[in-house]
């Protein structure tokens, strides 16, 4: 009987194993470390009503020779920003674009790094729950860390920018302070997230973290054009749409680009912070109800439209229906300036 035990207990064992087996961490780990970068930070701050110098630390990967992908909350509002490479080569940056409903922020360095590497940026969508992944970063501040997992799920939160709805991909792999902004890979070492939070009780790490989905950082940085670039939004429920005074639900814009297409067409971006049922916005902006004709109510009428608008010639203008002001307003938008965003290789 004890056999049978032991080799029912193998059966059942065996396979949970066998990805892991498959997989050689080390050598992926010394071939893409490379690419991940520590980023530190310093801004001046009140203490004790005297001025301080507040310090931070996260993480980024290279993308390109210039340029470094990390989180918008790392490097938002700070005055000095720092880049350490894995040789410990450091070389001082700056913030090209920062998208706090994304998560997401694109670094230029003052100059290319002696020795670089960069990682590409993969396509999240081809990414399966239950697959390997890892972590390079510098979690509590401890430089060019491991750490290893599976994607445990994904999820789309209603917020959108750059025409799609963000994605969030999830993991059990190990995640800490000063792990934000750096890179999740697949087991081919492509960036299919760019880690964001962890959901915790105890203040540390509980056993599921968060990173913005590659497509999606690629879109909030990477887009360079696009009928529906330039903003940012947060899709609203029936119940809080009605608690803010909105006639119905809606696409709340957040943050608008000035000379982005939307920006120049005149929508306008929220002004006022609260908090509504535990989640933080900007309100005193536009709510879009439709555009093109289309509804704005969930992420799938948002991709409907976005698939709308793209078979729109390049001087072809569309109507965003926006409620501003107790009123139904429409705005006739026109095609962007090819640029209206920086452009860079997605490789």
């Amino acid at each position: 009987m004890r056999v049978l035990q032991v080799l029912v207990l193998l059966i059942v064992v065996a396979p949970l194993s066998v990805t892991f087996a498959n997989v050689n961490f080390a050598d992926l780990y010394e071939k893409h470390s490379k690419s991940v970068v520590t980023v530190y930070t310093k801004t001046l701050v009140l203490k004790d009503n005297q001025p301080a110098m507040a310090s931070g630390v996260g993480s980024g990967v290279l993308i390109e020779e210039d340029q470094i992908v990390t989180a918008a909350h790392v490097v938002d509002g700070v005055g000095f920003i720092e880049v350490q490479f894995h040789d410990g080569e450091r070389i001082r940056a700056e913030v090209v674009a920062s998208i706090k409903t994304s998560d997401v922020a694109l670094l230029r360095l003052k100059k290319s790094p002696t020795n670089p590497v960069v990682s590409e940026l993969g396509d999240s969508d081809n990414a399966r729950i239950g697959s390997d992944v890892f972590i390079i970063g510098a979690p509590f501040g401890i430089e060019q860390s491991l750490s290893v997992g599976i994607l445990s799920g994904r999820t789309k939160r209603g917020e959108m920018v750059g025409g799609a709805p963000i994605e969030f991909l999830h993991t059990d792999t190990a995640i800490n302070t000063g792990n934000s902004g750096g890179p999740m890979f697949n087991t081919h070492g492509e960036v299919i997230g760019i880690v964001s939070s962890i959901l915790t009780k105890s203040g540390g790490f509980d056993g599921i973290g968060f990173a913005t989905s590659s497509n999606s950082a690629k879109q909030a940085l990477l887009s360079s054009s696009g009928v529906l670039a330039g903003f940012e939004g947060i899709l609203l429920t029936d119940r809080v749409a009605k608690a803010l005074n909105f006639p119905r639900a809606g696409l709340l814009v957040q943050r608008v680009t000035p000379d982005s297409v939307v920006g120049r067409g005149g929508l306008e971006a929220g002004t006022i912070p609260v908090t509504v049922a535990g989640k933080s916005f900007l309100i005193g902006g536009d709510l879009i109800l439709e555009i093109n004709g289309l509804v704005c109510v969930t992420p799938h009428d948002f991709e409907l439209v976005r698939e709308s608008t793209l078979k729109l010639n390049d001087n072809e203008s569309y109507a965003i229906t926006v409620f501003r002001d107790g009123e139904v307003e429409d705005l006739i938008v026109g095609a962007p300036p090819l640029s209206a965003f920086p452009v860079l290789s997605a490789h």
